[in-house]
């Protein structure tokens, strides 16, 4: 399955139908007089959640999308059809963005959610609108009015409660697959996640919630490295980020080393996710000697400097992994109970979200722009004979 999460279309609502010019004029009738009907209006387009779409991907092909023209009116006092809406089915978490304002027109949040993007227009006027007792064969009409014309961009992040951020190969989708059903791909080669994963961890009945496990990075993914920081604008929408070491890594690096890579990638693609709660999980415990894990975690944490939750688990065989879940559980019930009595703090979550989202809208924006310097060299330099695909911002990845 193809994953795509970002798309670029052009939408165009419907004109609305013509007024009717038209006078009645019938046999053995002596005084006639205007019939001629209003038109109708243009259709509008709208995007519609839909849960059973994950991916943007029909939109990366299809790129215009027209709803109908409103029908002209008729003799007789016949109003003309009003032109079909079309809908266009996105998957839930979808953002829509003019493009030629940067305004944000809505966020479809939640399952059968509308948003009209561009507006049908006006119907026009027939002419026996304009009839009065001084004006008695009133040749006017109005013509119907153009709809609206959009360029959009459309982001989608996942919606998730928890968000998994790690090194490849550091155990974030075995810890998935330990804490609920998703299962996604686990291998002993990093980057064996290519798209991000969605998993319902249920603690107990009418009590659950959804992680999010993305691709992981590595040092210089601000830069472009690996698979880059695309990925992480798909926190934006958590509530709490669990930041899973491996205690253990293949290489024989530093654990805290390779935990410090990843705050730095994270403060640089965006300040205000890096002020997001954050718990440290320390994985793979099963791979050190039972004598030895206090004292590798205690170094870890030394060595960071860090003053946050920690969690000691193994995730491959569930050691730990239900008392952490409770734990989060706990956390984001507070969390939304404390948002619902308390306005200002509801405000305060808002806001904080809205500015995550700009800043990790500049800084892809920023990256997309020197990965299309670099194409335009690469293309200079090999006279025109490339191929796009290569190089394309639009990066489109492969779920086996």
């Amino acid at each position: 399955m193809k994953f795509v999460d970002e798309a670029r279309i052009t939408v165009e609502a419907g004109k609305g139908g013509n007024g009717c010019l038209s006078f009645r004029r019938e046999k053995f009738i002596p005084k006639g007089g205007p019939d001629g009907g209003d038109g109708g209006d243009g259709g509008s387009v709208y995007l519609e959640a839909n849960d059973s779409i994950n991916t943007l991907v029909d939109y990366r092909y299809t790129r215009r999308h027209r709803a109908q023209n409103g029908q002209g009116g008729a003799s007789r006092n016949c109003t003309g059809a009003k032109g079909e809406d079309t809908v266009l089915l996105v998957p839930v978490g979808t953002t829509a963005i003019d493009e030629d304002t940067g305004e944000t027109l809505g966020d479809l949040t939640e399952i059968g959610q509308r948003l009209m993007v561009a507006r049908g227009g006006f119907h026009g006027l027939g002419n026996t609108r304009y009839k009065s007792s001084t004006n008695q064969a009133p040749r006017q009409t109005k013509p119907g009015q153009m709809g609206e014309s959009r360029n959009l961009k459309l982001e989608l992040k996942v919606l998730a409660d928890v968000g998994l951020l790690g090194l490849p190969n550091a155990g974030k989708s075995t810890f998935i697959r330990s804490v609920s059903a998703a299962r996604p791909k686990v291998a002993d080669y990093p980057f064996t996640t290519l798209v991000p994963n969605l998993g319902v961890v249920s603690i107990e009945q009418h009590r659950s919630f959804v992680i999010a496990d993305i691709p992981g990075l590595i040092e210089g993914a601000s830069e472009g490295a690996g698979l880059g920081v695309r990925f992480l604008k798909h926190l934006v929408r958590t509530h709490l980020l669990l930041h899973i070491v491996d205690m253990v890594p293949p290489d024989g690096a530093d654990p805290a080393e390779c935990a410090r890579a990843i705050i730095n990638e994270l403060e640089y693609f965006s300040p205000g996710l890096a002020k997001r709660d954050r718990w440290l999980i320390l994985n793979k415990l099963d791979l050190l000697p039972e004598g030895e894990r206090a004292a590798a975690c205690q170094d870890v944490l030394d060595k960071l400097g860090w003053q946050g939750p920690v969690y000691q688990i193994a995730a491959i065989n569930k050691e730990g992994t239900f008392p952490l879940s409770c734990d989060i559980m706990e956390y984001i019930e507070a969390r939304r109970l404390r948002a619902q009595e308390d306005e200002e703090f509801a405000d305060q979550i808002n806001r904080e979200r809205e500015v995550v989202e700009e800043e990790a809208r500049e800084r892809i924006e920023e990256l997309e722009e020197r990965y299309r310097a670099e194409r335009a060299a690469i293309r200079a330099a090999s006279n025109g004979d490339d191929d796009d695909d290569d190089y394309d911002v639009e990066v489109v990845y492969l779920n086996e």
